[in-house]
Order: structure tokens, then C-alpha cells, then sequence
């Protein structure tokens, strides 16, 4: 199985619900393995990358496949460095990684519709990987149109969105994120939460 991460903006906590999604599956007796397809803002060599934190968060085999130092949206930041994506490659080699493992977990670069190359997003990215997504939110104000938004964009591309994962819930909420939780939940998709976790302050 595989499952894409994204999200309804960058920053909304796709690394740190990646490794939250990778522990609980560890717990259900799963085999998990995690890749990120293109890490932007980063120099080659550089630690800190959403693999590193990933990796020991929750002991798994972490992958990069891509690096670009800009940190910029994928398509950009290989211009900048002069480079290309290949759609069709990356997308072959993030299938071999789902070899003898139960779940591949992919994170993806901000939301759905960022530009992956000159001709294809996101979006474009998990339909041709074969995944299901994972979009992860923010609790608190402008979340319900955000999601909103990345709901309709993937069910127009024939995305099946497996659940929506609220990212940072406090664990005293206020009224706007109670609200909030309630509406996220009328949208259709399962809603699950995942809360602060210390130490835990990563992009993505």
C-alpha cells in the first residue's frame, strides 16, 4: 500500500504526521518504509532533511531520492539549479521502494497542486505513484477552506483521499478548533488527529 502525505499548504506538520503515521502502523504490525521524492531547502550533505527527522522519529528505513537547495516549490527549485524532474523516473523509483514492505509512506512538497515540473503537479505525482492521500491540516482558522479546496482538487483528479489528519491539535482546544473539528468531520473523509509533539518542530 502506499499512501502520498500532503497537505493544504507547506508547514502544516507532514513530516511530523508522517512519523506519527509510521509508529502507529509499526504498532499494528506493520512494515513501513518512508520517501521523500524531492527535498527542497536544503545543500547536498546537509542534515535536517524530512528523511533525517522522519528516520529517528520513528526508527524506519527513511529515503531521499531528490535535493535541491533552493527552498522553493520542486519545479522552481530544479530550474534554479539547472536541473530537471522526471516524472515518469521519480515515480518508478518511488514504486520499487514499496519492495517487502506493508506501507510505503511518500511526502510530498507543500499542497496538491504545487508544481512538481513545468507540466505536472503534486497531484499529477500520486495519481502516478497508484496512492492514496493522506492530507494533513492545520486546527485553526482558514483550515476549513483549505481543506475545502484540496478535497475538490483531488476528487477532480480522481484522487481517493483515505483520511484527513488534523495536524497540532491543542490538547485544550478553544472554540475554534472544536468548531473547526466538527465541519472537518462533515466533509466526508475519516478525520484523525495528531497532537504537538515535543521536540517535534520540523518543516513540512
Amino acid at each position: 500500500m502506499i499512501r502520498f502525505i500532503t497537505g493544504t499548504d507547506t508547514g502544516v506538520g507532514k513530516t511530523v504526521v508522517s512519523g506519527e503515521l509510521a509508529r502507529r502502523a509499526l504498532a499494528d504490525g506493520l512494515s513501513v518504509r518512508y520517501v521523500k521524492p524531492v527535498q527542497t531547502g536544503l545543500a547536498p550533505g546537509e542534515a535536517g532533511g524530512d528523511a533525517d527527522f522522519v528516520g529517528a522519529a520513528a526508527g524506519i528505513e527513511a529515503i531521499e531520492l531528490e535535493r535541491f537547495a533552493e527552498p522553493l516549490a520542486p519545479a522552481v527549485a530544479a530550474e534554479l539549479a539547472g536541473r530537471s524532474i522526471d516524472l515518469a523516473d521519480l515515480a518508478r523509483r518511488v514504486i520499487e521502494c514499496t519492495k517487502n514492505v506493508d506501507l510505503l509512506l511518500v511526502e510530498g512538497a507543500g499542497g496538491l497542486l504545487v508544481p512538481l515540473t513545468n507540466d505536472a503537479t503534486m497531484a499529477d505525482f500520486a495519481k502516478a505513484i497508484g496512492s492514496e492521500l493522506v492530507v494533513v491540516v492545520r486546527p485553526g482558522l482558514g483550515t476549513l477552506n483549505h481543506t475545502a479546496l484540496t478535497l475538490e482538487a483531488a476528487a477532480a483528479r480522481g484522487l481517493d483521499v483515505a483520511v484527513v489528519v488534523v495536524s497540532g491539535y491543542p490538547s485544550d482546544p478553544g472554540t475554534t478548533e472544536r468548531t473547526n473539528l466538527e465541519r472537518l468531520r462533515a466533509l466526508g473523509p475519516p478525520v484523525e488527529i495528531v497532537g504537538f509533539l515535543a521536540g517535534a518542530s520540523t518543516p513540512g
